[in-house]
């Protein structure tokens, strides 16, 4: 039997991904003339991370009035701290293993340097990312926090 595919519902991202790579190379052939939109493009791109920075700072009180309205319509209180408190546990061991041992030997694998010294530079760990779990919100702050503290160049970020 020769499977038939279905279609689905939904957004096309392999084809939107796949224009936005062709439209970026066919604007760097263009030379100078593609620079006015590629400029157009960095601008739109840099107007969304400051939009995106207002919002979070007002996303935590929005999670704090959306958690304590259930929290109020809890029942069992003690149930819900424990189960809590063991999600929370696993889930900071889980981050320590990854980022503090399986990252960086990924990066000493990759570059043969220390990865210690490149996190711990000043500024390198930004503190919104364990906040909000979120990378979409988180991103702006790391790719600035990169660029700026440990010198990553902005082409690479």
């Amino acid at each position: 039997q020769i499977p038939v595919g279905k279609e689905i519902e939904g957004m096309n991202i392999l084809g939107l991904v796949m224009f936005a790579l062709v439209l970026g190379v066919a604007l760097k052939k263009l030379g100078q003339e593609g620079e006015d939109l590629i400029r157009f493009f960095n601008s739109f791109n840099e107007a969304t991370m400051v939009l995106v920075t207002w919002i979070m700072w007002y996303v935590p009180i929005g999670i704090m009035f959306l958690v304590g309205s259930k929290i109020v319509e809890m029942e069992d209180i003690v149930l819900l701290v424990t189960s809590l408190g063991k999600y929370i546990f696993a889930s900071i061991l889980g981050h320590v293993i990854h980022g503090g041992i399986i990252l960086p030997l990924i990066y000493f694998a990759a570059t043969r340097q220390n990865p210690y010294r490149f996190l711990w530079h000043p500024g390198a760990l930004c503190f919104i990312s364990p906040c909000s779990f979120s990378s979409s919100a988180t991103l702006p702050s790391m790719i600035k926090c990169i660029e700026e503290n440990n010198g990553v160049d902005k082409r690479i970020s």
